[in-house]
């Protein structure tokens, strides 16, 4: 069952068991899928479908902070109970120490010795890691051995 299915279970799910706030997460996510799917008339793969649930997730952890500094406890809540059921649906991230050593992989494959490198390796790094890192980790991690 790909990914995008399991979402659209997982939502009538929901319904029936009437989890109004998994249930509207869903269909959140289930419309950012078919709106790239519409706007770029192509299926979406499970990573592509990941990718979009990462973006969803940074804006729901952007969400969170500014709550959290409004002093808006109730839309605190709501929002770390999204993200843990979007967190649900990804690959379990990496540790550090594996990120680090796929990333020397990595730049050791592809001969990198200085920052000007930087865009090669994070593309390799974005394309074989994908979903189990984010950007900013890869980066800062990137930075820390070429520099």
């Amino acid at each position: 069952m790909t990914l995008k299915e399991r979402i659209k279970n997982d939502i009538k799910e929901a319904m029936r068991a009437k989890d109004t706030a998994r249930r509207d997460t869903l269909r959140n996510l289930n419309a950012a899928i078919k709106q790239i799917e519409v706007d770029e008339r192509r299926d979406l793969s499970d990573a592509d479908v990941e990718a979009i649930m990462m973006k969803y997730l940074k804006q729901r952890e952007d969400a969170l902070s500014q709550f959290k500094e409004a002093g808006r406890d109730d839309l605190v809540a709501k929002e770390e109970a999204e993200i843990e059921l979007v967190r649900s649906y990804l690959p379990e991230p990496m540790n550090d120490d594996e990120l680090e050593e796929t990333l020397k992989e990595i730049i050791q494959e592809l001969k990198a010795e200085t920052m000007k490198e930087m865009g090669k390796v994070m593309g390799k790094a974005k394309e074989l890691i994908g979903s189990r890192a984010d950007g900013g980790r890869i980066s800062k991690m990137v930075k820390k051995l070429l520099g």
